[in-house]
Parts: structure tokens; C-alpha cells; sequence
């Protein structure tokens, strides 16, 4: 029985153990692609702006 217990305990700590580790590698990934979203967003802005400002030249 004692022997029986002790191995489902220490097979919840080992799994504990693992989902921690998946949960901080699809935390780690999904920042990664919010960094790169900004930095997409970022882009985006700056290339807007200029199109802007080389349309307002032009119609001037």
C-alpha cells in the first residue's frame, strides 16, 4: 500500500513537473510572436508615413 502511494505521488510531481515545462515553452513561444507582431506593426507605421509624406510632397 505505503509503496503503491508513493509512486502516484511521485508520478503527480513528475507530471507537475513537465506541464510547468510546456506551459513556459508556449508562454516563451507566444512572446516570441508578439515581438514579432510589434516589430511587423512597427514596420508598417513607418512605410505608411513615408507613402504619406511622398503623397503630400507630390501634390504640392
Amino acid at each position: 500500500m505505503k509503496k503503491n502511494s508513493k509512486n502516484k505521488k511521485n508520478k503527480k510531481k513528475e507530471d507537475e513537473k513537465e506541464d510547468k515545462k510546456k506551459k513556459t515553452k508556449r508562454r516563451k513561444k507566444e512572446e516570441i510572436k508578439k515581438k514579432k507582431k510589434r516589430k511587423r506593426r512597427k514596420k508598417r507605421g513607418k512605410e505608411d508615413k513615408r507613402r504619406k509624406e511622398e503623397e503630400e510632397e507630390e501634390k504640392q
